[in-house]
């Protein structure tokens, strides 16, 4: 998804000013000088912010942020797992319940102005390859890896990739 007018989505909390972009100058005021209302792209305060309105917002779907990666979330009931990873301004919902996502983008399209850009295909430059036919044999050469040092992540990880397994053993 591709949120649209991103930074436009927050007021400015502090006095900001701007001299008027050259191609925009008023002839009759060329001297004069604009106060901003809301954050432009290109203003360094606008990524923080919003990034800090994104967070509050998405808090409210029950997302809850990763603390090792601040711009992924995820919301999780049950065996129900969507994850939510924000880039500047485009969205990646991954799941494994349409139900659920279907309520995240209704959520997030009540909240601001996105453009729901359908299946991925791309992530920043990185080809997407799905091949649902493969899970199981992925599954085994993720958790082969792990079997000579299990550690207790490890099996956490393990059960995971089973669990999955199992909630998509008939999607094709």
């Amino acid at each position: 998804m591709d949120v649209k007018t991103t930074f436009l989505n927050k007021n400015l909390e502090e006095d900001v000013y701007m001299i008027q972009p050259k191609g925009f100058v008023d002839p009759n005021n060329a001297r004069k000088i604009y106060k901003l209302k809301k954050f432009i792209y290109g203003l360094k305060q606008a990524s923080q912010s919003w990034n800090i309105h994104f967070y509050e917002v998405v808090k409210g779907f029950g997302l809850r942020q990763n603390e090792e990666e601040p711009y992924v979330y995820k919301k999780e009931i049950g065996n129900v797992v969507v994850f939510l990873i924000l880039y500047v301004d485009d969205i990646l919902l991954i799941r494994n319940d349409i139900p659920m996502l279907q309520s995240i983008k209704t959520s997030l399209n009540n909240s601001f102005s996105v453009k729901d850009l359908g299946e991925a295909t791309y992530i920043l430059g990185i080809k997407i390859y799905r091949d649902r036919s493969k899970k199981f044999t992925y599954a085994l050469n993720v958790s082969s890896k792990y079997q000579a040092n299990l550690g207790e992540s490890h099996q956490t990880l393990i059960k995971n990739i089973l669990k999955y397994l199992r909630r998509t053993k008939d999607v094709s």
